[in-house]
């Protein structure tokens, strides 16, 4: 679980870093580039550790497969919450698909 709360963690600073300047689009680009890599930098205190304390009970597929669902749970909820933008059906449908392929990953074959 432990694993799973840090990726949680550095998915959420990773969101911000990537999404959070398209709300301050008048601000230079050299600004955003630079507080983005600075937020990027607390992601890594979190995703490194969650990597490396994870590996051996999760493969690095499996590690893969939780970041990337982690992500779309947060990032489902950001650009509602911070953007203000509504989530369409579509997306939706569209995380539902890649299920399956998480189910894929870690079922025991």
């Amino acid at each position: 679980m432990t694993t799973v709360l840090l990726l949680t963690i550095s998915n959420i600073f990773m969101t911000i870093a990537w999404y959070g300047h398209l709300k301050y689009k008048n601000s230079p680009l050299r600004k955003v580039i630079l507080i983005s890599w600075l937020i990027a930098f607390f992601e890594y205190c979190f995703q490194v550790p969650a990597n490396r304390w994870g590996h051996g009970r999760f493969s690095a597929a499996q590690l893969k497969t939780i970041q990337e669902v982690i992500t779309l749970i947060v990032f489902s909820v950001f650009p509602v919450l911070y953007l203000k933008e509504e989530f369409k059906w579509n997306y939706l449908v569209g995380f539902i698909f890649i299920i399956p392929a998480a189910v894929f990953i870690f079922k025991k074959w």
